[in-house]
């Protein structure tokens, strides 16, 4: 009973409307190392994992990631086997389900993706989805600029919850049907493009119409009991991060969304780009009940940090070593991301000098999307390959990776560089693990 999916997350409502802070953070990322990083974490916690998936990352085209939503099931769920990890204490999460993928083609099209796209995630077993209908189709009246009424949004919710609710009385009859979040006033995924002066936070006034509008759709869509099961709303926490900077989260602002929630009965918030904040600011959100923290690019940035102290230590120990063939791992990943820019290209702006340095080091993080290519890939295998073979100094570790050093130190960490770039990923987990009261 402790570790169901289902009643866990109802759980941290509950503690939430009896004050009590708990949360749950999200592992958006289909990086198996990452995947792996959160396991690990859920194991020293001995709670719940939540990995979900964006409707870009994954859907019935394979996404970005070339997966399906029961491919991607498979895929994390392996991982957990592998790491003796127990497949009930996976959550997984569908994210930004609706016409986000397709909203360049016109609303009918768009929607129909989306709706099979959200049949395809239930009968995977997904349980926790993001209904996201914010995003605009090319009909849509007005320009781009114009946000998209509430009323077309909750709608579109309602005729998206519809497909879930079917295919699960249809195809997964039981006691855990899925459980809602909503929410239009999403942060960019990934982050922003553009550096403002700040970040509005949600008002009382928009979040009211939001949940007014989505609850009386799903009341004429006759979904009651889908309703009892939408258990978060999705707001603008004032927290946002973007090439080169990273809005923190103020207390203050988010005062009146904090008092607010508290009188919603069976609600809390889900709070999005919350990539790169401090360690205490995240705690301070899940007592402002943004109890559902999303993390994604924070996560394979900290992998590529790993990565690229790796590659440092494989230069320092093995450069000119006869035999011996360098990773090269950093120059073969910006070749593949020159050779296919279409995920960067309109991310970054600036001269050549400042690209070059952005594609490695923007906490937009774009090149995560290249670590699956499969000649990066191989070069992250051989840099592995290299410094198993070859024992990696302490002293290089020191320079390199000095909080691993000094867990190695204490012999709380092994010398490898799989265990060594676990470990990295896991500074930022354990930022997480710490706000959620764990």
């Amino acid at each position: 009973m402790r570790f169901n999916q289902y009643n866990e997350l109802l759980q941290i409502v509950a503690n939430h409307k009896d004050g009590i802070p708990t949360g749950i953070y999200s592992i958006c990322s289909a990086n198996k190392f990452v995947i792996e990083a959160a396991i690990a974490q859920a194991k020293i916690d001995k709670t719940s994992v939540c990995i979900e998936s964006t409707s870009n990352q994954v859907n019935q085209f394979g996404g970005y990631t070339g997966l399906t939503p029961s491919q991607f099931v498979l895929f994390v769920l392996n991982i957990a086997k592998k790491l003796d990890f127990p497949t009930n204490r996976i959550i997984l999460g569908a994210d930004h389900l609706g016409p986000n993928a397709w909203k360049n083609e016109k609303c009918k099209s768009a929607m129909e993706k989306a709706k099979e796209l959200i049949k395809q995630s239930v009968i995977a077993g997904y349980k926790k989805i993001h209904l996201d209908a914010s995003m605009r189709c090319a009909d849509d009246p007005m320009d781009e600029r114009t946000p998209v009424d509430y009323k077309t949004i909750a709608n579109r919710t309602a005729d998206l919850c519809c497909v879930s609710e079917k295919t699960y009385n249809s195809k997964m009859p039981g006691p855990q049907a899925p459980l809602y979040i909503i929410g239009t006033d999403v942060p960019k995924p990934g982050g922003s493009k553009e550096l403002r002066k700040g970040i509005s936070v949600t008002t009382i006034d928009e979040l009211e119409k939001t949940i007014t509008t989505i609850r009386n759709a799903f009341f004429a869509h006759g979904l009651d009991d889908a309703w009892d099961r939408v258990i978060a709303v999705v707001v603008q926490t004032g927290v946002e991060f973007g090439d080169n900077f990273i809005f923190k989260y103020d207390h203050r602002k988010a005062q009146d969304l904090s008092l607010y929630i508290e009188k919603q009965q069976n609600l809390i918030y889900e709070a999005h780009s919350t990539d790169y904040q401090l360690k205490e600011d995240l705690k301070q959100m899940v007592k402002d009940h943004f109890a559902i923290l999303k993390v994604g690019p924070w996560l394979t940035f900290a992998f590529r940090e790993a990565i690229f102290a790796l590659e440092a230590m494989e230069l320092e120990l093995l450069s000119g070593k006869t035999g011996v063939e360098l990773s090269n791992i950093s120059r073969i990943l910006d070749k593949a991301m020159l050779a296919d820019p279409k995920y960067w290209e309109k991310h970054y702006r600036g001269d050549n000098f400042y690209l070059n340095f952005a594609r490695k080091f923007s906490y937009s993080d774009r090149c995560r999307y290249y670590w699956i290519n499969p000649t990066v890939n191989r070069a992250i295998e051989k840099l592995i390959m290299n410094l198993t073979q070859h024992s990696i100094p302490i002293t290089l570790l020191s320079q390199y990776m000095p909080v691993q050093y000094h867990m190695i130190r204490l012999e709380k960490l092994s010398n490898n560089p799989l265990d060594l770039i676990r470990h990295k990923i896991m500074e930022v987990t354990s930022f997480y693990s710490h706000a959620c009261g764990k």
